[in-house]
């Protein structure tokens, strides 16, 4: 995928309330950090420093999102994407391995959780300038399933591995009781031509085999459950 894996410990971390402190095993992550804190680039560094470690950069930033069942539960209608909270950046591999193996897998997450990773500078809702005019293509699986796929998205992403990795905004999976759904935001909606590659690459990508539709943010806002992909690969 364009990004190897450093370290095999397993996920260790439970998030499954509004405030829950995620606990941090690994010596690059800072003991004291609360939800919804950013780890920045700055202080990763220090702590490759002062552990004499090599970092690999990637092309790009990226932030770790976390929209919980307790808390979308107190936000009001009219309020979406008030009660996600940002929890941590990384803009090199070894970043990445150190928050990843101590976060949970989506099977692991509560039902009704949504978990994102966006570009750092761009918020996971339809609101945000460069989400606005997009959409997102979305693979379903059974509950508790989606873990592998999850992973090979985010390192897709994160390892440049698409044609038009630029039209790329994020990722988030959505645990819901009877199913898991990754969805893969993208800016330019109306680029057909890119929307469809890269819809193509992301099957190749997870071996999924089952026809994968495309929906507008537009459609999204306006219709809601009634929207209709546009595209299908």
């Amino acid at each position: 995928m364009g990004v190897e894996e450093t370290s095999h410990k397993s996920m260790a971390t439970t998030t499954t309330t509004e405030n829950q402190q995620i606990e941090n095993n690994n010596n690059n992550i800072p003991g004291d950090v609360e939800e919804g804190e950013i780890i920045d680039d700055v202080q990763q560094q220090t702590n490759n420093k002062k552990n004499n470690t090599i970092s690999h950069p990637l092309e790009y930033s990226w932030t770790f999102w976390f929209d919980s069942p307790a808390a979308k539960a107190k936000a009001k209608p009219d309020e979406w994407g008030t009660s996600n909270c940002s929890i941590y950046t990384f803009s090199t591999v070894e970043h990445f391995w150190s928050l990843y193996n101590n976060i949970n897998h989506p099977s692991k997450l509560a039902v009704g959780s949504d978990f994102y990773c966006f570009k750092s500078n761009i918020e996971p809702k339809w609101e945000d300038p460069i989400c606005t005019n997009g959409g997102k293509w979305t693979v379903s699986y059974q509950r508790g399933k989606s873990d592998t796929s999850w992973l090979y998205t985010l390192l897709a992403m994160i390892g440049e591995q698409f044609d038009h990795g630029d039209e790329i905004c994020g990722a988030v999976v959505n645990v819901r009781a009877k199913q898991d759904k990754i969805s893969l935001w993208t800016k330019d909606a109306a680029n057909e031509a890119a929307q469809m590659s890269i819809g193509r690459q992301w099957k190749k990508f997870l071996d999924y085999n089952d026809n994968i539709g495309f929906i507008f943010h537009d459609d999204a806002q306006k219709l809601d459950r009634a929207a209709k992909n546009r595209y299908l690969c």
